[in-house]
Order: structure tokens, then C-alpha cells, then sequence
């Protein structure tokens, strides 16, 4: 054989130094002579003779003898890996076991002549995981208790033998391919990490909801002894979990507890919520309180902020609930008491201040309620515009197709003299006139993407919210001014509350009256839902004003093709779970059909024994969901699973690229998941 490289120059060395004798004794012949050039010569040929039967004999043997170690240093290196101490394997393209060491063969109690796919010892190990274009990857698996990081590496056989003449390669890249397997035993690294995530601290605010209502009617004796009972219940459930929990006002607290602390107190979904509403010691209205719970951020500072924006998230919703933020993440706990109303109007004043100092500060005002507005968005809307043209503002209602059920209201506008032509305008010229010097107010609603047009929401830096709904985890994020109260009946009646405290001399007009009072009748089922002090206060308020109940009436009359599709629906409704009244509203002939699907829920809950109603109806390309209940089930509850949200008794929902049937059967597997896990 040929020797190259290294090894064939080393055994050259000697005939290049055989040149150096050479030109040495050519030296000699010139400079000492004949004789001695002859000695040089005869000495060269002799060191030429040895030199060359030392290369001629020993040059085979070499040879071998490289060989020889060539195939024992394969059998090091095969039996290294063999017994490895590090698990090792090789896989085809497809997973298929190729080869095993021992330390791989003893962890996963397979022979080493074992070749099946590799997800037949592991299961996380799937086609998608395995390496592809991506040369390396790596997923965490677990087997016998153990975990292990099961590190993968592509091997290209072409670059791996390359310059090999006797082989060639498939352009295939499955069958041009190998991939390496390694195991990394990460059982003690694993259980660090989870008893460090168990042990992360965990900041919380607790909130007493109805700290003046409770005590209102107790003497002094007993609300001392009932707010001892109420602190001993919180600070005992906090230390029950080794947590500290420390009184900052006579109404709120602030905690510390482990995240193991909050996995177990999430398993039981928050007892103290139930808990302190047994506390009596002769209090009417129980107590109720609200907790917002943050982590998942490097700082207690920023979990702190988190934990602030939760309790404001777990108020807005209404309150008798726990909010729990992780990051995007956000869950909630409890929340199936209706929420109590507050007899001061307090808060109403303040925001309608506020409201007027912002209003006071812009150019144009536009307004706009939800998507297919009903009598209630467009009576808070008609309020809010009132206000604007009372501080003489340009002040616009952005609305495109009206239903039916407001038509009515809008045509009387439209043709009164005083109101002219502006006052309602298409989402199309809203965007086309909107300034960064304007202010777009939002009512009935606080969800982005259920507004009239969400992209007037981010021309300008100036949004006001102004909602009765119970928030959910979509929300207007960029409101100078959020004015949310689930404990309002409607809109309406909040925003009547505000036309009382924007001017003293501003007084409605008896159209804007109608249409304030319509929305309140609207949203309170003409009173019987829902009503508290303070809606009777804005009614009475609105008929002082000039609101006619006569004329409201005649507005609410129905059409006959909408009285027809109604009774279908109930005469349709199907009881689901012996308590679930869920029914289909047709849209063919119907000009607004969420609205008769939104009686007809209505009118469902009058049958004995239906705890909640629910009406689907197709229109525009979605399934439109109304959800009704009277005090046993919270639908918002439910809703809010489907992408919806609402009130504890009213809710709804629209879902998207769903048939009838399977909107249906989602809700009633929503239904029924909801009750297994306790929810209603």
C-alpha cells in the first residue's frame, strides 16, 4: 500500500538528508581534494545502502502495524461508548432504535438489540420533536421517577464519511441522516426548581366589598365584635397556610403566602370567599370581599403593582371574588353573589367632574356604544351627548346600522330640528374627522372588541369607559377615565347619575328623558331585574324631566314576524340538565334578531324550575348567545368560558365560524364541564 501524508514524509527524512551528504562531499572534491572527496562518496553510499534496506524492510511492517492500531482504536472507541456512563443512542430520521450503549439499555430496561421507535420507551419523544432542519433539540422526559433532558443532535452521514470513494449518497434527507440521542439525568435539578417555584412568595390585596353597608343598622358594640370576627377569620385562613397578613386600612389587608400556599387554597377555590358570610352577629347584609393575587415578575415591586391591577379587575367584575394574575394569564374564583349596591353617590360625582374637565379640554366628542347597540347604549349615549352640548361641544354618536329596536329613536332625533343631521355619523367619517385633540367615550360596554369601532379607540389618546358590565380579561387599556359599576342596572342609570352632577343647569329634554328611561326599562325587564335604590332614584329623576312612560311603550310595541319567531323559540326550547332552558332564535325575516332572542331568554326563566336560559341565533355570519338567570346560576360564569361576558343574571356571547348545533353543544359541554369542576 501506498503510505501518504505524515507518515510517508517522515520515512522520506532520511534520503533528504542523504542530499545534504551529497552537496557536503561535492565540497570536499573541490576543497580537499580527490581523496577525500572519494572517502565522502564511498561514506555516502554506505549510509545510502543501510538507509534503504531499513526503509525497504521495515516499511510493510509499519504498515501493518498502523492498521493493526487503526482496528484496535476502533474497538476502544466502540467499547468506550458501550459503557459510557452517559446514556447514548443512535435513531434513524423516523426514531427507529439503531443502537444502544449500556448506560441507555439499563435506564430504559430495554436490550441492546432493542429497535423500535423511540416513542415506545419515551413518549414525549414524538416525530415533531425530533430533529429536523433544526440540528439540534432537546425535550424534558420522565421515566421511573426520573427525569431526564433528552438532548438530540443531527448527524449528516455525507459530511460525517466525506471523501469516501465507494459510497454515494441518497439526496434524500431522511435517508441521509442519523440522530444522536443523549440523556441527561435532571430528577435533583428538577426537584430544586419546583421546591424554589413551591417556595416563590406570592403578594395578594384583600379588599372588604361592603364594609359601610354591613355595619349600617349595627350598634357599636356588635360591629366591634363583627369586625374582630372578620379580621380572626382572615388572619387565621393566611396563617393556616404559614402566610402573614397585615391590616393597612380599616377595610383592606395585605398578604404574603407561598406559591405552594396559593396552588392549595386555588384547590379549594378560596374558601375564605364563602367563609366570612357566615359571620353574623346581627348584620343584615353579610359580608363579601375581594382578593387580588399577582406573580410570575422578577420584583416584589412589580408583583405588588399586579396584584394592585387584580383587585381593581376582581372589583370591577362586581366583587364576592378572587383574581389571580400570572403574566397574560389571568383566573378568577367565586363571583356567584350579585353585587351589592352603594347608596352614595360619591363616586358618581367625582367622575362626572372629572368627565366634564375632559370633555371641557377637546375639540369634537365622539360616542359610541357596542356593536348592534340596543336602547340602553343608545340612551347613555344621548345622555353623554347632552352633557357635551351643554359646555357647547362639537359631540358626535358613532353608529352604523341601528336595529329596529333603536331605529325609532334615532328617526325622532333625526327629524327634531334642534338636533339637525350630525348627531349620529358612520364609523367611516368618525375616523375621517378624529383628532388627537378629541375624546371617544364608550358606553355599555369595556370590551375593545366589542365596540361600535374599535379603531377610533387608538387614533386618539383621550378614552373614556363608562360601564354597568362586569369586567373581563379584554379590556379598553388606554382609558384616561374608566367609570365601571356591575352593581348599576344599566348604563342608563349611570349615566343619568352623571347629568345630575355634570351642571347644575343642565336639564334633558323630554326625547333624551325617553330614551334614558327606555334603556333603564330595556336592561331591568320594565323593573323586575336587577333594581336597586338607585334606579328608581334615576327613573324618577328621568320622569321629572319629561320622560313619558306612554310614549316609551308605544316604542317598545313589537312586530308581528318578531312576536311569531319569539314563540317558536320557547315552544322549541329544549331543557338540558333539568334546569338549562337552551333554545334557537331564527334570523330569516327578523330586522333584529338578537334582540327577540334576547326576550325570548327573557321569557324562558318564567318556566318553573329553569335556573338559566340560553338563545342562540345566527346573524352576520356569527352565533349570537343570550344568557338569562335569576339568582341560582351566574351566566357570566359561563359566558366568559365561550369568549363572552356580562352580568351574573344577564350575559351573552358571539362565536365565530360555528354552526347552531355546534354553538349548542359547545354551551352544553361548557355547561357540564363547569359543574364538575364546581364553577356553578
Amino acid at each position: 500500500m501506498d503510505l501518504k501524508t505524515e507518515i510517508n514524509r517522515y520515512l522520506q527524512r532520511p534520503f533528504h538528508f542523504a542530499i545534504l551528504w551529497v552537496l557536503t562531499d561535492v565540497f570536499l572534491f573541490i576543497f580537499a581534494g580527490t581523496r577525500a572527496g572519494l572517502i565522502g562518496f564511498l561514506g555516502i553510499s554506505v549510509y545510502a545502502a543501510c538507509v534503504w534496506l531499513f526503509y525497504g524492510r521495515t516499511r510493510s511492517r509499519i504498515g501493518r502495524e498502523l492498521i493493526s492500531f487503526a482496528a484496535r482504536y476502533g474497538q476502544v472507541q466502540n467499547r468506550i461508548l458501550k459503557e459510557f456512563v452517559l446514556p447514548y443512542a443512535l435513531m434513524d430520521s423516523h426514531g427507529t432504535v439503531l443502537w444502544m450503549n449500556e448506560a441507555f439499555s439499563t435506564i430504559s430496561g430495554r436490550d441492546i438489540h432493542f429497535h423500535k421507535n423511540i416513542a415506545a420507551i419515551f413518549p414525549e419523544i414524538t416525530g415533531a420533536r425530533l430533529p429536523g432542519r433544526e440540528p439540534k433539540t432537546e425535550v424534558t422526559v420522565r421515566l421511573n421517577d426520573r427525569t431526564y433532558r433528552a438532548a438530540m443532535q443531527l448527524i449528516m452521514m455525507e459530511e460525517l464519511l466525506e471523501g469516501t470513494e465507494f459510497i454515494d449518497f441518497d439526496e434524500d434527507f431522511e435517508k441521509n441522516s442519523l440522530t444522536a440521542l443523549y440523556l441527561f439525568d435532571e430528577t435533583d435539578v428538577a426537584l430544586l426548581r419546583a421546591e424554589q417555584e413551591e417556595n416563590r412568595l406570592v403578594s395578594g390585596l384583600l379588599s372588604i366589598d361592603n364594609y359601610e353597608e354591613a355595619l349600617e343598622g349595627v350598634d357599636e358594640l356588635r360591629s366591634s365584635l363583627l369586625l374582630a370576627l372578620i379580621e380572626r377569620k382572615i388572619n387565621k385562613y393566611f396563617t393556616d397556610v404559614d402566610g402573614i397578613v397585615r391590616k393597612t386600612e380599616k377595610d383592606k389587608y395585605y398578604f404574603l403566602i407561598r406559591k405552594k400556599a396559593l396552588d392549595e387554597l386555588e384547590a379549594k377555590r378560596f374558601s375564605i370567599l364563602e367563609e366570612v358570610k357566615t359571620v353574623n352577629v346581627g348584620n343584615e347584609i353579610a359580608f363579601t370581599i375581594s382578593m387580588g393575587i399577582g406573580y410570575g415578575d422578577a420584583s416584589f415591586l412589580q408583583n405588588a403593582e399586579v396584584a394592585r391591577s387584580a383587585l381593581e379587575l376582581a372589583l370591577g367584575r362586581g366583587g364576592d371574588q378572587v383574581c389571580v394574575k400570572e403574566g397574560y394569564n389571568t383566573r378568577y374564583f367565586g363571583g356567584k353573589t350579585e353585587s351589592v349596591e352603594k347608596y352614595t353617590r360619591v363616586k358618581a360625582r367625582v367622575k362626572a367632574h372629572a368627565l366634564k374637565e375632559i370633555m371641557a379640554a377637546k375639540n369634537e366628542i365622539f360616542i359610541m356604544g357596542h356593536k348592534i347597540p340596543d336602547l340602553d347604549a343608545l340612551g347613555a349615549a344621548v345622555g353623554i351627548y347632552r352633557c357635551a352640548k351643554s359646555i357647547e361641544k362639537t359631540a358626535f354618536i358613532v353608529v352604523d346600522e341601528p336595529p329596529e329596536a333603536i331605529q325609532p329613536f334615532i328617526e325622532s332625533f333625526r327629524k327634531n330640528t334642534d338636533y339637525g343631521g350630525e348627531m349620529f355619523i358612520g364609523t367611516r367619517e368618525a375616523k375621517a374627522i378624529v383628532s388627537e385633540n378629541s375624546v371617544v367615550i364608550v358606553v355599555d360596554t369595556n370590551k375593545p372588541n366589542y365596540t361600535e369601532c374599535e379603531e377610533l379607540l387608538y387614533m386618539t389618546d383621550s378614552v373614556v369607559v363608562l360601564d354597568h358590565h362586569r369586567q373581563g380579561k379584554d379590556i379598553i387599556a388606554n382609558a384616561v377615565l374608566s367609570y365601571i359599576e356591575p352593581y348599576a342596572s344599566s348604563a342608563c342609570e349611570m349615566v343619568s347619575e352623571i347629568v345630575q352632577y355634570f351642571d347644575e343647569k343642565l336639564k334633558l329634554k323630554a326625547m333624551e328623558a325617553d330614551c334614558l328611561y327606555a334603556g333603564i326599562m330595556m336592561d331591568t325587564s320594565n323593573f323586575l331585574t336587577r333594581t336597586g335604590v338607585r334606579t328608581f332614584e334615576a327613573a324618577a329623576y328621568l320622569r321629572r324631566n319629561g320622560a313619558d312612560v306612554t310614549r316609551i311603550r308605544k316604542m317598545f310595541r313589537e312586530r308581528m314576524e318578531d312576536l311569531r319567531a319569539k314563540s317558536k323559540t320557547l315552544a322549541d326550547a329544549e331543557i338540558f340538565e333539568s334546569c338549562y332552558a337552551i333554545s334557537e332564535c331564527e334570523s330569516y325575516g327578523l330586522k333584529s334578531p338578537t334582540v327577540v332572542a334576547a326576550q325570548a331568554a327573557n321569557e324562558l326563566l318564567s318556566v318553573v324550575g329553569v335556573k338559566a336560559s340560553f338563545v342562540l341565533t345566527d346573524y352576520n355570519g356569527q352565533i349570537y348567545i343570550s344568557a338569562r338567570a335569576i339568582d341560582e346560576v351566574n351566566v357570566q360564569l359561563i359566558m366568559e368560558r365561550l369568549g363572552g361576558g356580562g352580568h351574573l343574571n344577564i350575559a351573552g356571547a358571539q362565536l365565530a365560524g360555528q354552526t347552531v348545533s355546534a354553538a349548542a353543544e359547545l354551551l352544553k359541554n361548557t355547561i357540564i364541564e363547569m359543574q364538575e369542576e364546581g364553577e356553578i
